[in-house]
């Protein structure tokens, strides 16, 4: 079966990279799929898991946003941050989605940022679903 080169980036280096049969996630404007030989587009990402299909296996990437370039034969996902399921600290996920829910739960704070808590419970849960899978 054909294949399509899988790059995932993020400032701090190279987190993912292999040839797959399919990569799935979800761009802003909706979930994509893509096989190799797909039109060339680029497309912002929302927080999520990156599927990528092989040889009947599938792997999961948590991203926290960033942009997807596809290529014909190429995919590159460059991400704010990015980890392979098997990676994921659960333990320190958990205490982020506490952190996050502690904040949202303090309105009567006028010092906290709710929109910066509320991307940091999203990314705290989408690591946690990653991690599951």
């Amino acid at each position: 079966m054909k294949t399509i080169k899988v790059s995932v980036v993020t400032p701090d280096g190279p987190v993912y990279e292999s040839d797959v049969e399919m990569v799935s996630t979800k761009a802003l404007s909706g979930e994509l799929g893509i096989l190799p030989g797909h039109i060339p587009m680029v497309a912002p990402l929302q927080i999520g898991a990156v599927r990528l299909i092989s040889g009947g296996n599938t792997e999961y990437i948590a991203v926290s946003g960033g942009l997807l370039e596809v290529r014909p034969e190429q995919v590159t996902i460059l991400a704010q941050a990015a980890e392979v399921s098997y990676e994921i600290d659960v333990d320190r996920a958990l205490k982020a989605k506490e952190r996050a829910e502690n904040l949202l739960h303090q309105q009567k704070q006028e010092n906290v940022d709710f929109k910066r808590a509320e991307l940091a419970l999203k990314r705290a849960i989408n690591r946690l679903d990653v991690a599951g899978k």
